[in-house]
């Protein structure tokens, strides 16, 4: 650790994009591991060209990481590196202050809230509490945002007896589930923390007891395989790990089932797609929410 640093020292990285690619370089952040971001947000610098993207980190990240890691994406979108910055920030929870004073989000079925929010919620609407956390996914995304109205298209056609928000970060998707179907929901992620504030959030929507949540990586571990396989599998992660594992998520999915895919940049579309086609999987529908592709398919 650097003199001066106390252990509950902040750093903040921050570079600005085209507005346009702004969320995609924040998700490209919040889904590192090394390092592992405790919050991403983004922010406008000048109207219409240009947001700033801010990633805060428990760790003195290096810049030579950073850049590593944007690289790959910048090169994708034809964009120089950006300048990349890290700053020591007082001790304050960034985590919280990076995500305070979102507005609430409506959906046709959902209001999703800080609970700050909680008295706004209309009467024909169903709360989804999640306060500023340790992981992501508020609903504020466009993909989360995209997954969350799948849902409801699916559960407007049947109610799904076997439920997997594969990738869970705040656990938003699978309480959303758990509250349509009023069945038990597998939330699974890589990331303890993730989990743990699942759990949290769970119980917070008084829906603890059907949410049972598993830490692992993709689909291998033995609890996540005996809960399946899945009449709804929801997966927001990202396009190149949803190409990879298209033959384990296909294996979860029972005969008929409903796969909702996100994370995905409308320019990846066809590389998923083409991914799930191999497996026997066929789109029903698709949709765009700013630079982001959320899939609905069926097995």
């Amino acid at each position: 650790m650097s003199a001066g640093h106390t252990a509950n020292q902040v750093w903040k990285v921050s570079f600005v994009t085209p507005v346009a690619d702004a969320d995609a370089f924040a998700t490209l952040l919040s889904d590192a591991f090394h390092p592992d971001a405790q919050a991403v947000a983004t922010a406008e610098v000048e109207e219409h060209v240009s947001w700033s993207v801010e990633a805060y980190y428990q760790e003195e990240p290096d810049t030579a990481q950073i850049e590593k890691i944007i690289r790959p994406l910048a090169d994708e979108l034809k964009l120089a590196v950006p300048p990349v910055t890290v700053d020591a920030l007082p001790d304050i929870n960034w985590v919280a202050k990076s995500l305070e004073g979102l507005a609430p989000i409506e959906t046709d079925r959902f209001f999703v809230h800080g609970a700050h929010d909680a008295a706004k919620c209309p009467s024909a609407r169903i709360p989804l509490l999640v306060d500023a956390g340790e992981a992501f996914g508020t609903g504020h995304h466009g993909t989360t945002l995209a997954c969350l109205k799948f849902i409801e298209k699916e559960c407007q056609r049947r109610t799904p007896g076997r439920v997997l928000d594969l990738g869970c970060g705040t656990g938003l998707l699978a309480i959303a589930a758990a509250k349509l179907t009023g069945r038990q929901v597998i939330a699974s992620d890589i990331d303890p923390i993730a989990t743990r504030v699942t759990r949290e959030n769970a119980r917070a929507n008084k829906v603890h007891p059907l949410i049972k949540t598993i830490t692992t990586k993709g689909t291998d571990h033995p609890d996540l395989k005996a809960h399946g396989p899945y009449d709804l599998l929801i997966a927001n992660i990202l396009a190149r790990p949803l190409a990879q594992i298209a033959p384990d998520i296909e294996h979860q999915l029972t005969r008929g089932g409903t796969l909702i895919l996100s994370g995905i940049l409308h320019e990846q579309e066809q590389m998923v797609l083409s991914a799930y086609r191999d497996q026997g999987l066929y789109l029903l529908d698709r949709l765009r929410i700013n630079e982001w592709v959320t899939l609905r398919l069926r097995g």
